[in-house]
């Protein structure tokens, strides 16, 4: 079995997109200072690296981050690899998804985590509102992307977004698919567990796995 590990890690460097809080990871307690142990302190935005959106991200008083079923996140998944020219994902690009239940889309997006130094970038590839419609009617458990948001950067009605979690479409973020071939994998998908806050979102440890 190969194991493929999609996760974008959390660090002080990686990419935040614009106005979320940045990342800071510290130093509590050091052994090396006289500490009984070492112990690091972790403070960051619940949208961080590779994430998952729950309803309650854009669409008040449903389900929050807490409330997904982890079967949504855990199970056949197909990776549909879009043209390196696509600037946004429309429904004429939907034709190759078969029967999945669970969408990651693979785009130019990939080869920005190649330098992740450039910071958070404005121009990538997102999921059109037509395209979000479409997916929705399908009724997919989940819907990944290789960025930081599966919405066109300055959208300030979020369409993509609310068509998809107004079904409870799991929304999956910020992918690392650039070792990951177009074809059918098995999803492993575990968002951070946590209470409080508005439970909009969580980092989650993502993986593929292909037998």
């Amino acid at each position: 079995m190969t194991i493929y590990d999609i996760t974008v890690p959390i660090s002080e460097s990686v990419p935040i997109y614009e106005g979320d809080p940045k990342a800071v990871i510290e130093t509590f307690l050091a052994m090396a200072d006289g500490g009984p142990a070492n112990v690091s302190k972790l403070c960051f935005g619940a949208h961080t690296g590779t994430h998952v959106d729950a309803p309650n991200h854009f669409i008040e008083g449903t389900r929050r981050v807490e409330d997904l079923e982890l079967d949504k996140m855990i199970g056949a998944c197909t990776v549909v690899e879009i043209p390196g020219d696509v600037l946004a994902i429309e429904p004429e690009h939907l034709a190759g998804i078969g029967a999945a239940e669970r969408i990651l889309f693979k785009t130019r997006n990939s080869a920005f985590w190649n330098t992740p130094e450039d910071g958070f970038r404005t121009d990538f590839t997102y999921i059109s509102p037509d395209a979000a419609r479409l997916l929705a009617e399908r009724r997919l458990k989940l819907v990944g992307i290789d960025y930081l948001s599966v919405e066109k950067f300055g959208s300030d009605a979020f369409p993509t977004h609310i068509a998809l979690l107004e079904k409870e479409i799991v929304i999956l973020e910020g992918l690392d698919l650039r070792n990951v071939p177009a074809g059918d994998y098995e999803l492993v998908c575990l968002p951070l567990k946590y209470f409080g806050g508005k439970g909009d979102g969580a980092p989650a440890r993502t993986v593929l796995l292909k037998k």
